[in-house]
């Protein structure tokens, strides 16, 4: 299950170098940080960088920060000046110059195929570099598809802690870099996304998951190695813009 998820947020594979090993040991901070709807703060395993999501500037990390902020790659961009793409219950920024490659839906054709157990789009959202070696992608999946349970899961810690989560979204094999749990408070109380950055078969990744109503929404940015020292902060910053309406 956990391969098939991630399988589907990584594509357009070329041939660049293979992933190299990071310098320490896969960091995952199981602490979340509570927050205000539009002001993130991502747990390192010793430092925190604070950042405003699409309407503010990036706040700088402190020189009093160690180096294991690196783990997280230099932390997000601004997105502010990036177009908002609106999908079914969420939103997402999309890098400048890729282009839109989600299919419309064929509601007569599906209808006539498949009746009322009609197959959903493999894609909520699909996005690309000119190249296609860069993609942004969101799926949306029934929380049931990734966890067995008889209960709908409201956030996405009812699919178990973000270390415990990791072997739904991260597939076997992968090297795990970082993975943060980022809580964001909402009109009705606070709403938990998990941030994981990996890599797989020489590509890398940036994938954030969040649940609303029995749903999950996976957003991933993905690129070969070679290219992401160049073009990882954007990549990652889409991902992590992803946001549950």
């Amino acid at each position: 299950m956990a391969m098939a998820m991630s399988t589907l947020l990584s594509f357009s594979f070329h041939s660049p170098k293979p992933p190299q090993k990071p310098n320490s040991e896969p960091i995952i901070s199981t602490k979340p940080i509570s927050l205000s709807r539009r002001l993130v703060f991502l747990a390192g395993s010793s430092t925190s960088l604070c950042l405003f999501l699409s309407q503010f500037p990036l706040i700088p990390i402190s020189s009093a920060e160690t180096k294991s902020s690196s783990s997280f790659l230099s932390g997000i961009s601004n997105t502010k000046s990036w177009f908002q793409f609106y999908g079914d219950g969420f939103s997402i920024r999309v890098p400048p110059q890729f282009e839109d490659l989600t299919e419309p839906e064929d509601y007569n054709a599906g209808l006539s195929l498949y009746g009322d157990k009609a197959k959903p789009k493999k894609f909520a959202a699909r996005f690309a570099s000119s190249d296609r070696s860069e993609v942004l992608s969101v799926v949306i999946r029934s929380s049931n598809q990734l966890k067995i349970t008889f209960l709908e899961a409201k956030d996405i810690t009812d699919l178990g802690s973000l270390k415990e989560a990791a072997k739904i979204f991260v597939p076997a094999g992968a090297t795990l870099y970082s993975g943060r749990s980022i809580k964001i408070k909402e009109d009705e109380g606070f709403r938990t996304y998990y941030f994981y950055e990996f890599a797989r078969d020489e590509q890398h990744v940036a994938l954030v998951a969040a649940v609303n109503s029995g749903k999950a929404y996976i957003a991933g940015a993905t690129a070969p190695e070679s290219k992401w020292n160049d073009d990882g902060l954007k990549l990652r910053s889409a991902a992590v813009s992803l946001m549950v309406l």
